[in-house]
C-alpha cells in the first residue's frame, strides 16, 4: 500500500491525503473481499487506515488548531501528539476503541487500572495496544523532511519509563499466549514484530525466566496446531536468538530443539525455512553444535534439503554447513543420508554453490569420501569445474576430487581421461586461486607417480 505522506496543517493538502488513503483502502477491502488468497499484511494495513481516519475525524471534530509548539523553533501537526501528553508521539499504539496514543501514558493509564479509552470513555474489551505503524512513518517521514532529528526533539521520557513501559507491554503479550486462540494469534503477531525491530524485546526474553516457554505454550499443547500462529511464534524464536547473549538459553530451553525439528517437518515454508534459520543462528555456539546434534536435528535439515524448496535451500545449508563444522555432526550427517542428496542434487545443477560447500567440508570425514567416490563425484565435479565460472565452486571440487584420490587411487584413471580430452585440472593449476593450484598441482603430481609406476612396470 502507498503510504500517505505528511499531513501539513494546509486544509486542503489534508484532505488530499485524506482522499489518498481512502483510494489505498479501497483497494485494500476489494483485494480482501475478492481475492481468497489475501494476506494477513493486506487486513493489517486497512486495519492501521482505518484508526488513522478515525483517529483524524475525531481530532478535526475537537480541536480547531492544527498544530502547535513545541518550543521557539519546532511545530508539528496536531495529529502527531498524544492526546494523554500532549507531547509528540515516540511510539504510537492503538488501543481497543480505535484511538492512537503514545505507549508510554498509555499503559500508565492502564497500569493505574482505567479499563475505559481516555478520549471517548468507552469501556475496552482488551488492554492489547497494537503499533499504529503508519502514524509513526508519517510522523518519521515528516521529521526527516524538515530537517529534524526525532530524538533530539523527544524529552518527555528518560530511559527507565521507557523500559518499563516495554516490560508491561511484554509482560501482557506473554500473558495472552495463555488465553484464547484469537489472542494468541494476535500477541504472538505483536511479538513477531517487536522482537523484529526493537532489539531490547530479544533482550526481555532472556531477562524473565519463563518468557520462551510461555511463547512456546501455544504450540506444544495438542497435535492440532494453527500454521499462522505456528510461524509467527517460530519467526519470533529466530528474532530472539540472533542476540548472541540469548543463543545459549535458547537452545537449552526444553522443547526448543525439538519444536524446532517439528517445524522443519510441517508447517508453512516460511516456518520451515525460518526454523532451520533458527538453527542456523544458534550453532553458532559450539555447545549449542552438540546439543542440536545430539538431538538429532540434521537428519529433519538433510529431509528438507532433499525436498529442495528454493525458498528454504539457503537456510537449511546453512545450518547444515555451521553444524557441520563439529566433527562429531559431520559423521551425523553422513549417516543420515547428507552425500547422497547433495551428490543427486549436484548432477541435477541445483543450489551448486551451497551444496559444494558443504560437500567439501564433508570431505574431511573417510566413509563421506568413499561414498562419494561410490556415487559417481568424479566425473560430476569435473564437469561442474569445466562449466563453472565460479573459482570458489572450482576450488571446492578439486579438493574434494584431491581428498578421493587419496581413498581411491582407481579414480585417477578418470581425472587421466579428463586431462587427455580437457585438461582441466592442468588449467586449474595455472590459472585457479592459490589453493586451487596447489590441489591441483597436487593431484598432477600423484597422476604422473602413477603413470611413472606404470610404464616402469
Amino acid at each position: 500500500m502507498a503510504k500517505p505522506g505528511v499531513l501539513d496543517s494546509d486544509p486542503e493538502i489534508m484532505v488530499k491525503k485524506v482522499l489518498e488513503m481512502k483510494k489505498e483502502l479501497k483497494k485494500l477491502v476489494k483485494s480482501i473481499v475478492e481475492d481468497e488468497d489475501t494476506s494477513i499484511e493486506a487486513i493489517d494495513k486497512a486495519k492501521e487506515t482505518l484508526c488513522v481516519l478515525k483517529d483524524l475525524k475525531l481530532r478535526k471534530k475537537s480541536q480547531s488548531s492544527m498544530s502547535f509548539k513545541i518550543n521557539k523553533n519546532v511545530t508539528f501537526p496536531d495529529e502527531f501528539k498524544c492526546p494523554l501528553s500532549k507531547e509528540l508521539m515516540r511510539d504510537p499504539v492503538i488501543v481497543a476503541s480505535g484511538q492512537t496514543y503514545d505507549r508510554p501514558f498509555i499503559q500508565k493509564w492502564l497500569n493505574a487500572g482505567n479499563r475505559t479509552c481516555p478520549q471517548t470513555h468507552q469501556v475496552l474489551s482488551h488492554t492489547l495496544l497494537t503499533p499504529n505503524h503508519l502514524v509513526r512513518e508519517m510522523i518519521e517521514k515528516w521529521s526527516k523532511n524538515q530537517g529534524i532529528e526525532l530524538c533530539n526533539i523527544i524529552s518527555y521520557i528518560n530511559g527507565e519509563g521507557a523500559k518499563e513501559a516495554d516490560q508491561n507491554h511484554f509482560l501482557c503479550l506473554l500473558e495472552k499466549m495463555s488465553s484464547t486462540l484469537c489472542d494468541q494469534k494476535e500477541a504472538a503477531k505483536q511479538l513477531r514484530l517487536l522482537t523484529k525491530k526493537h532489539p531490547c524485546f530479544r533482550v526481555l526474553f532472556c531477562d524473565f525466566e519463563d518468557a520462551i516457554p510461555q511463547l512456546l505454550k501455544p504450540i506444544c499443547e495438542g497435535n492440532s496446531i494453527n500454521h499462522d500462529l505456528q510461524e509467527d511464534v517460530i519467526t519470533t524464536l529466530l528474532n530472539i536468538s540472533i542476540h548472541d547473549n540469548n543463543k545459549k538459553q535458547v537452545a537449552e530451553t526444553p522443547m526448543v530443539i525439538h519444536l524446532l525439528m517439528k517445524s522443519l517437518r510441517c508447517g508453512t515454508i516460511e516456518t520451515r525455512a525460518n526454523a532451520a534459520a533458527t538453527l542456523f543462528t544458534l550453532s553458532a555456539l559450539d555447545s549449542n553444535k552438540e546439543l542440536i546434534g545430539k538431538s538429532n536435528a540434521l537428519k529433519p535439515l538433510i529431509d528438507l534439503m532433499e525436498e529442495g524448496n528454493t525458498l528454504t535451500m539457503k537456510d537449511v545449508a546453512s545450518a547444515i554447513f555451521t553444524l557441520c563444522m563439529m566433527h562429531d555432526n559431520k559423521a551425523r550427517a553422513v549417516k543420515d543420508g547428507a552425500v547422497r542428496v547433495i551428490m543427486t542434487k549436484m548432477k541435477n545443477r541445483l543450489h551448486v554453490d551451497e551444496l559444494l560447500a558443504i560437500l567439501a567440508l564433508l570431505s574431511t570425514h573417510q566413509k563421506a569420501v568413499l561414498e562419494m567416490a561410490e556415487l559417481g563425484a568424479v566425473p560430476c565435479l569435473l564437469s561442474i569445474m569445466r562449466e563453472s565460472s565460479c573459482e570458489r565452486n572450482k576450488e571446492n571440487c578439486v579438493a574434494i576430487l584431491q581428498t578421493i584420490c587419496l581413498y581411491d587411487r582407481s579414480k585417477l584413471r578418470e581425472i587421466k581421461e579428463e586431462e587427455n580430452s580437457y585438461r582441466t585440472i592442468s588449467e586449474l593449476a595455472k590459472n585457479g586461486t592459490s589453493r586451487a593450484k596447489r590441489k591441483a598441482s597436487g593431484i598432477l603430481e600423484r597422476l604422473h607417480r602413477v603413470v611413472n609406476i606404470t610404464h616402469t612396470a
